[in-house]
């Protein structure tokens, strides 16, 4: 995949929001790792499970909030336009919720999504599945 200089990689899962941008050419890429942002993900009111003795969702809870709280932060960075491109990495779960939550804008400025939790991995290991055809 052809990587726009300066379009950002998102790596999300439940619990993490990890950064990178691309300081490379559009085809020969180079990934330096952002500061990654505070995130709110104490507002549950858009999230739907319930936790119970009998129901244990308090985690996908918390997973949906982060997800929304990621988004959150997405949608404001391109509205800002410190953000012009984006290339999202999430488990498919987690991709899902993030998808609930993006606006159009941000969903134009998305170029590719990948169902591939990628959080924690080395940026090597991102350019290559950067690389991946699905």
């Amino acid at each position: 995949m052809l990587l726009p200089h300066g379009t950002v990689i998102a790596l999300v899962d439940g619990q993490t929001l990890e950064l990178y941008r691309n300081t490379g050419t559009e085809a020969e890429p180079a990934l330096a790792a952002l500061d990654s942002p505070k995130l709110d993900s104490r507002n549950h009111s858009g999230v739907s499970h319930h936790s119970s003795a009998g129901n244990h969702a308090g985690g996908l809870v918390n997973e949906d909030a982060h997800a929304a709280a990621a988004a959150e932060w997405l949608n404001d960075a391109v509205l800002a336009h410190r953000v012009e491109h984006i290339v999202l990495f999430a488990a498919p779960r987690t991709l899902g919720e993030l998808r609930k939550h993006l606006r159009k804008t941000t969903e134009q400025a998305v170029l590719k999504q990948y169902d591939k939790d990628m959080v924690g991995k080395p940026a090597a290991a991102i350019l290559s599945a950067l690389q991946d055809v699905h």
